[in-house]
């Protein structure tokens, strides 16, 4: 077999490491249509364009990476990614010592090859490998695949655990379709009115706090409330906007979210209803994969447009060399305009994507991983300076900070740093505060610290009860009180053609093949 006896042997390594779970009939069958003889030169050129062509296939499919066809699905959006970014991500998943690994392997194989018949080891070994697994002396490693592969050679168990975890999706489906938020329209005199800013945060979760070394942040601290178990359910954007965007309703399956929801569902479209201007502003230009067009769709006022930043100055360069700029600027700019025109009370979207993967910082060489603390460290400041800014404006506001998804910093047993394909807990395990502004010197101001398993409808529903009996009227009640039997929401998080529970010792993975796999 030549060279391909390293590609065998790379597989049983990759599978003895939990990094690969090899289809070991495909792969035998693979290895004989190599050793077969050709009497004619065509032939054998054909075959080895075939093996290549089917064996680089067989690799994928055997691999943590996302589906092919889901590959595909996005190219338009990866033609998008500057080349310093794709040498980024090819860096991740080839580093130096695999290169320097793949240089010494081929030098002993070269020595070995001389001595021993490695064809003929390496038959034995894909023969012999199923049946070693196969009666239960298992691989080390409980990687994505292996555990799939796991559960598809136990029928009975397999069975018994998809039924079981099938119908607590089903229950949780049938209850989320049945919840909607309680909104009342703004009451509140008008010197008790208030603002209500929602800064939307593309990849940070409690992982990625911990991984930057800023879970004591003084930010945190100064949050009202602070939702210590909240499930953002989505790992990508433009299904996070609209999660967020239909906050007021339960959680929708992810194929549901493009197909329209329900006026109460529209957390925007009930805030105007009771009496709130609603306003988007982004600190970018919303083009990548469509992403504005998703925002001005379900923030349920036809017609509104991000608002103009002419002007305000550029921080860093994301993934695709468009421009990011700087949050406290990009609000600033908007609220000096806000400060001048009607009294009124707003509600603002604003969508950052200052930790996006992939964005360059000027004048720094380093990669979005490396930069990552220094950008995180950018944002919150920022945050802390918009909290300021309002205090010192004279105005009241609500400002709820939530982050979009994770940027999976760390990443995990089945994915690389910044890939987002499966939904697991530490992805979608966000920091969500609440902080409120201006409120009378007599109020109980205690920070509340919710920690019940929520999501969107718990966060829509605090909103509304903030609203229905605006806590900056005096003698208004202690804060605690608006967080007084918030709906729950187990923590479920969802892809396309993949969905994760959370469990009491771990969680569970839906694989786009349809088997459930637990994992740590």
């Amino acid at each position: 077999m030549g060279l391909w006896n390293l590609y065998f042997l790379a597989k049983l390594y990759l599978f003895h490491t939990g990094q690969l779970h090899p289809q070991w009939l495909f792969n035998i069958a693979l290895a004989l249509l190599l050793v077969v003889p050709m009497e004619t030169r065509y032939l054998r050129v054909l075959r080895q364009v075939l093996a290549i062509i089917v064996g680089a296939a067989l690799a994928w499919r055997e691999s943590t990476l996302p589906p092919f066809a889901r590959v595909v699905s996005q190219f338009s959006n990866i033609q998008a990614f500057t080349p310093a970014y794709l040498l980024e991500l090819a860096q991740r998943l080839i580093s130096l010592q695999m290169v320097v690994a793949i240089i010494v392997v081929l030098i002993a194989y070269w020595l070995v090859n001389r001595w021993l018949r490695v064809t003929t080891l390496v038959l034995i070994a894909l023969v012999a490998m199923p049946f070693w697994y196969g009666v239960g002396v298992g691989n080390p490693a409980t990687r994505l695949n292996q555990m799939t592969a796991r559960a598809a050679d136990t029928p009975r168990a397999n069975i018994e655990a998809t039924n079981s975890y099938d119908a607590i999706l089903a229950a949780f489906r049938e209850q989320e379709a049945q919840r909607t938020a309680t909104v009342a329209p703004l009451t509140a005199s008008p010197d008790a009115q208030f603002d209500i800013i929602v800064l939307h945060i593309c990849s940070l979760s409690w992982d990625d706090l911990d991984a930057a070394k800023a879970l004591n942040h003084p930010l945190l601290s100064r949050f009202d409330y602070l939702f210590k178990n909240f499930s953002s359910a989505a790992s990508y954007s433009g299904p996070a906007a609209i999660r967020l965007l239909r906050a007021s309703c339960g959680q929708q399956a992810h194929q549901d979210l493009y197909s329209p929801a329900p006026d109460e569902c529209h957390l925007f479209q009930a805030l105007a209803q009771a009496g709130f201007g609603p306003h988007i502003l982004m600190n970018h230009d919303g083009r990548f994969d469509n992403f504005h067009t998703v925002v001005e769709t379900e923030i349920g006022a036809p017609g509104l447009k991000p608002e103009p930043t002419d002007g305000v100055p550029v921080a860093m360069r994301a993934f695709d060399d468009s421009p990011v700029l700087s949050d406290f600027a990009t609000f600033d700019h908007w609220y000096r305009q806000r400060l001048t025109q009607n009294k009124g009370p707003v509600a603002l979207y604003y969508n950052t994507v200052t930790l996006h993967d992939g964005n360059r910082l000027p004048g720094k060489r380093l990669t979005s991983l490396e930069s990552y603390p220094l950008r995180l460290g950018m944002l919150l400041g920022d945050v802390d300076k918009i909290i300021e800014t309002i205090s010192k404006s004279g105005r009241k506001a609500v400002v709820v900070f939530v982050p979009e998804h994770g940027a999976a910093l760390r990443g995990d047993q089945n994915q690389i740093s910044g890939l987002r394909e499966i939904p697991t807990p530490h992805i979608i395990h966000v920091p969500v505060g609440v902080k409120l502004i201006g409120l009378p010197t007599t109020a109980t101001t205690d920070p509340v610290s919710i920690e019940a398993p929520s999501s969107f409808l718990a966060l829509s529903q605090l909103v509304f009860n903030l609203v229905a009996d605006s806590p900056f009227r005096q003698g208004a009640p202690a804060l605690a009180h608006y967080a007084e039997d918030l709906p729950q929401t187990q923590m479920v998080g969802e892809n396309e053609g993949t969905v994760t529970m959370k469990r009491t010792n771990g969680y569970v993975i839906h694989t786009p093949d349809g088997v459930w796999v637990e994992q740590k």
